[in-house]
């Protein structure tokens, strides 16, 4: 089995120094690169707008590190009288070392909105007309941002980050991995399951690319590659690395 690594850097690097140590063999082919958002120079006042006890999602590590970037031109402090909340544990300890906040609550479960939405503390009457400043990428989490509202709260997005696919020549791609013999990729995104999908010239595609087993992190993204024509799918309801490690090491 030879695997296929996905993510950006430099996650995807560390993913790999991992897995090729474990006696595994694994290769990383970036797919999306991160620049800045367009709502960062609107982060100072969407911070300022929050009072007592609103609400901060973080979507992403990717998320927070942009912002407190932004943060630490601006010489600012994160808030400390409003609830925090990340997607998942990676991104909760990410957010903690950036903010110095404790608690970040996030779901045990699944890194999911659906998961995440159902945290009790955002199931009850005290959150009617509180403030939820969302911080994601370009890539709106409308499930997130609709529930939120549904639920009473007055929802403001900040795009902290913007995703940008990154181009190669897709026939070298193809033909590199074919040679190498990827038959094992793993996936962590929409938008990078559809870039390399489009990537792929179409013979190779029906012949070799959806006929490679697929690790994704969500039901969502599980049914969306269902759609393009893969079959042998493997949900890993995280991106924490030593759970992905862990599956990868047991298929």
């Amino acid at each position: 089995m030879t695997i296929l690594i996905t993510r950006p850097s430099p996650y995807g690097e560390q993913l790999v120094y991992q897995l090729n140590s474990a006696g595994k063999t694994a290769w990383h082919l970036p797919l999306i690169t991160f620049s800045p958002g367009t709502d960062l120079l609107l982060l100072e006042e969407q911070l300022k707008t929050l009072s007592n006890n609103d609400f901060l999602f973080v979507m992403s590590q990717t998320a927070i590190n942009y912002a407190h970037s932004r943060l630490i031109t601006l010489n600012m402090t994160w808030p400390k009288q409003i609830h925090y909340y990340a997607i998942g544990y990676a991104t909760a300890l990410k957010t903690h070392k950036c903010t110095k906040i404790t608690p970040i609550l996030y779901p045990k479960t699944k890194e999911t909105s659906e998961e995440l939405l159902r945290l009790p503390t955002l199931n009850n009457n005290r959150i009617q007309g509180k403030q939820a400043l969302i911080l994601s990428g370009n890539k709106r989490r409308t499930i997130l941002q609709k529930t939120l509202q549904k639920r009473g709260f007055q929802v403001i997005n900040c795009q902290s980050y913007s995703q940008i696919p990154i181009q190669y020549n897709g026939e070298e791609k193809t033909q590199f991995m074919l040679k190498i013999g990827i038959t094992t990729i793993v996936i962590t995104s929409q938008e990078i399951l559809q870039h390399l999908y489009n990537l792929i010239p179409n013979y190779h595609r029906k012949t070799w690319l959806i006929n490679c087993k697929l690790i994704v992190i969500s039901n969502r993204l599980a049914i969306h590659a269902k759609i393009l024509g893969w079959k042998n799918i493997t949900i890993v309801t995280t991106t924490n690395k030593k759970k992905l490690i862990n599956t990868l090491l047991n298929i």
